[in-house]
């Protein structure tokens, strides 16, 4: 009998491996992704013709990871049906991750006690596994709130300055507010938001939007539940809005200073209009993926700027991606204790464990290593300089959609390597981040200690 439950067991364990949230989530995109494929491919979905496989599967890959990249013009190749496709690409993938996501930190939370987090990599000892359904519950108010205000705030700007009908102005803004809150960068117009730069109300309600969607449902459910107790958030939604206005507003400024007299970008306009527009590019990088001006005209400093605002990425457990503002952060906090010479790292009176600096750095080391042999090979396959392939893997990893023009130009290889990497961007870091909370295992022994030369 002892025999034959060890066979049993393993199937069991097998079982138990193969059903792990984190492997349902990826199993879940995959199997959209290909069904959006199919989807796009039916001469329904296209003005004229059809699409083939490659740019069908480019554009599907894109949408549901919230990226917004594009091969062919949303505005011209697809009809209303391929569109509206689209549009539910990008809900699902929005809605689907941070849902997703919520679901496996508080399981793991729970599973694993308060030493570990996933994702967030921050304290959710405050949620339990009971109130998932409420969560759930709050992600979808939170969610179709800010579409729906941001979509009525679109179509009457739409109408008044495009000069639409209200039917369509009413497609255009809920398109938009849904690319928006999801930070998927996909627009219905051939220049993105182009032709509204230093429109206040249109940059303005898709910022505020963007970066709603860019925090993460970890910090919305803080300041939902306490918004006028700060000293009752909890230390990733304490760490994420901190990082994320040093940001924005270093972002805005090295923006304003390098491209302000840009013949090609912000050159020729007026200080209001540059202001508005500097601020508004200071956020699309982080996941966004809209612009208001010519990314191929900018300055490569500039761009440099952008590709490491795109690495960074967004809050953690939202509707962006790249390695995350907690991990981000806390690798400058690091830093810090590190060069002030103190043994433990601390955030707003917290110690923060070795465990989590070490998932961090793994993040973060797999993820620009992932970046740099993705553009060097891109680079080779295609005739692009290497800054424009980094800056398009980066767009890609970090699901921003922003590109400086190569994407449709791009060899059928490197389009390939570029799906693979935003569909890695998307969940496989979430597969890496579960990897390493999972296996961490307790040690019967440890071995001498020795130094090493470091520097």
């Amino acid at each position: 009998m002892g025999l034959r439950s060890i066979p049993v067991r393993s199937r069991r364990s097998r079982l138990t491996l193969a059903l792990h949230p984190a492997r349902l989530v990826v199993i879940a995109f995959a199997t959209v992704t290909i069904l959006g494929t199919i989807l796009l491919m039916l001469p329904i979905s296209a003005r004229e013709g059809s699409t083939n496989l490659l740019d069908a599967l480019f554009t599907s890959t894109s949408a549901v990871t919230v990226t917004g990249l594009a091969v062919r013009d949303t505005s011209v190749h697809w009809s209303g049906f391929g569109k509206g496709v689209i549009m539910l690409l990008i809900q699902f993938g929005g809605f689907g991750i941070m849902t997703g996501a919520s679901v496996v930190a508080l399981f793991l939370s729970r599973q694993l006690g308060l030493r570990q987090r996933m994702f967030t990599q921050a304290e959710t000892g405050t949620v339990s596994l009971g109130d998932i359904r409420r969560i759930v519950k709050a992600i979808a108010v939170v969610t179709l709130t800010v579409e729906f205000l941001t979509a009525v705030v679109l179509t009457f700007r739409f109408r008044a300055t495009d000069d639409l009908d209200l039917w369509t102005a009413g497609r255009y803004g809920v398109f938009h507010a849904v690319s928006a809150f999801n930070n998927a960068g996909f627009s219905l117009y051939s220049d993105s938001l182009a032709r509204f730069s230093g429109d206040i109300w249109i940059l303005g309600s898709i910022a505020i939007a963007l970066v709603v969607g860019g925090l993460g449902f970890p910090v919305l459910l803080d300041l939902v539940d306490s918004p006028r107790h700060p000293r009752r958030w909890s230390l990733h939604t304490k760490l994420t809005l901190t990082v994320t206005a040093t940001l924005i507003v270093g972002a805005f400024l090295a923006i304003l200073v390098l491209e302000w007299s840009n013949p090609g970008t912000f050159g020729p306009m007026g200080v209001g209009d540059k202001l508005v527009n500097g601020g508004f590019h200071a956020l699309t990088p982080r996941t966004a993926g809209f612009n208001v001006v010519d990314v191929g005209a900018m300055d490569d400093s500039t761009l440099l700027v952008h590709d490491g605002l795109m690495l960074v990425g967004a809050g953690a457990a939202s509707t962006g991606g790249g390695i995350k503002v907690s991990t981000f952060g806390l690798l400058a906090f690091v830093i810090w204790a590190e060069v002030r010479g103190r043994q433990d790292v601390t955030l707003f009176e917290r110690r923060i464990s070795l465990s989590l600096q070490r998932q961090a750095i793994a993040v973060a080391l797999v993820s620009v290593g992932l970046v740099l042999t993705a553009a060097t090979a891109i680079a080779r396959l295609s005739s692009i300089t290497q800054s424009q392939a980094v800056f398009e893997v980066t767009s890609a990893f970090g699901t921003v959609g922003l590109s400086t023009g190569v994407t449709p130009h791009l060899s059928a290889i490197s389009q390939l390597i570029v799906i693979v990497i935003m569909f890695t961007g998307r969940v496989g870091i979430l597969t890496l981040g579960t990897a390493l909370v999972m296996n961490i295992k307790p040690s019967l022994y440890r071995y001498p200690e020795e130094g090493l030369v470091i520097g």
